[in-house]
């Protein structure tokens, strides 16, 4: 691992002067790769699924880890959307002329190497590629051993895309050993490595924050609300939340919770219970919820909540209900139960929205919308390597710009600071 870090720091400072288009080229190479080569990359992903059914894993984790051709030919297009944005690196911004006439700006430079562990989506492997090349940065990858054949097929197409550009394969480097250890190795690379991102659930990131020499960016994980206001409308409120829940419940933006205002109750959740319970949505329901049910939706499934049950990421069709009198109580359940990740209101009055916008402190706050818009591709970065749910550096999906720093440049005409 202490090779594979200092190769990956070598390969780091070849990549930060490498211009915008090589680099460009390189993505470019990569998504016709992945289009070229789908069948290679499939026969590994087939393998990969083989090995976890026979294990008995979850269906949201053989869904994450499913490659299949259209989505990988929407991984390319990710890429080429990559390719098409501005390349971050060199940019100049904040100049200002000192009284003194010292000239000072910033200028925007790569972080340096990253180290990405992460669990059962391949697809994180070229999405960290992608943007670790085009932001002049190298990264190391340890993507977890129930992916390590997807892996090392897309690994190869990198590699050979950066080969071509004669730029150092070592900027994608890729731990090709599934052993648990190397991740505590990896964590302790801080001569080498410069920013940790891991992707995956609690206990990966608790892992990480309490072991890690090097600094770690945390997110990724969603228990997210939604509160339909008692001005809602309600045919916009069930689309958002059959939109939250079911388009792809196992990820990190997808509702966890629904929060309906009292005023609304009676009609409003026999509505979203017929809508969301022809999709498979089973409910956890607060004592007010479970009554509402029980009266008005007794064919859904449904069952009295457990504490526990409001601060579990779900990952599958199942979604909590609470109901409350007021925003006021609407924002003190989602603070005490959010994981500042993806929470939104559904509402017509603008006070109301005000408010939530104001003090839900989430790094993605939704307006009349769903949370599944909290993502890379979706607020235009291209891709992303991680959703952060920090307040230090980035907040929210970290696209290119999030994997910069800058420097600052201070240009005079023979200055010398007075005594």
């Amino acid at each position: 691992m202490t090779l594979l870090g200092a190769q990956a720091k070598h390969a780091s400072r070849v990549m930060a002067r490498a211009d915008t288009a090589r680099k460009n080229d390189v993505l470019r190479r990569i998504a016709d790769g992945l289009i070229d080569r789908i069948d290679e990359i499939l026969g590994a992903n087939a393998r990969d699924i083989e090995h976890a059914s026979a294990k008995g894993v979850a269906p949201y984790f053989i869904d994450r880890l499913t490659l299949n051709e259209k989505r990988l030919r929407a991984i390319a297009g990710d890429v080429l959307n990559v390719a098409a944005l501005p390349d971050p690196v060199g940019e100049q911004y904040d100049h200002v002329t000192l009284p003194n006439g010292l000239r000072v700006h910033k200028r925007r430079i790569p972080l340096g190497v990253l180290g990405v562990i992460y669990e059962s989506r391949p697809n994180v492997t070229i999405d960290i590629a992608a943007l670790a090349i085009k932001s002049g940065n190298a990264c190391i990858l340890r993507g977890g051993s129930e992916t390590i054949h997807s892996n090392r097929a897309l690994v190869r197409i990198v590699h050979d895309a950066l080969s071509a550009n004669d730029l150092p394969c070592e900027a994608v480097s890729f731990v090709d050993d599934t052993d648990r250890a190397r991740i505590m190795e990896l964590l302790r690379l801080s001569d080498y490595v410069d920013l940790i991102i891991p992707r995956g659930g609690a206990a990966l990131h608790d892992l990480c924050r309490k072991n890690s020499t090097i600094p770690v960016i945390t997110g990724g994980m969603g228990i997210n609300h939604i509160y339909v206001d008692d001005s809602a409308d309600p045919d916009m409120a069930l689309d958002i939340l059959f939109n939250a829940k079911v388009q792809k419940p196992t990820v990190c933006n997808a509702l966890g919770t629904a929060v309906i205002h009292s005023a609304i109750a009676e009609d409003f959740i026999p509505k979203m219970a017929a809508r969301l319970g022809a999709a498979g949505v089973s409910f956890r329901c607060d004592p007010r919820a479970h009554d509402i049910f029980s009266r008005c939706a007794p064919e859904a499934q449904f069952q009295p909540a457990q504490p526990e049950d409001w601060d579990t990421e779900w990952l599958s069709l199942v979604a909590g209900v609470t109901v409350v009198d007021s925003l006021d109580e609407a924002i003190a359940f989602i603070e005490k139960h959010s994981v500042d990740h993806s929470d939104g209101i559904v509402s017509r009055n603008p006070d109301h929205i005000a408010r939530f916008v104001n003090e839900v402190d989430s790094c993605g706050v939704f307006v009349n919308a769903s949370t599944r818009f909290n993502d890379g591709g979706q607020f235009g970065l291209g891709a992303e390597v991680a959703i952060s749910t920090q307040r230090i550096h980035a907040r929210g999906p970290m696209g290119l710009r999030e994997l910069t720093s800058y420097k600052w440049v201070v240009e005079g005409n023979g200055h010398v600071r007075p005594g």
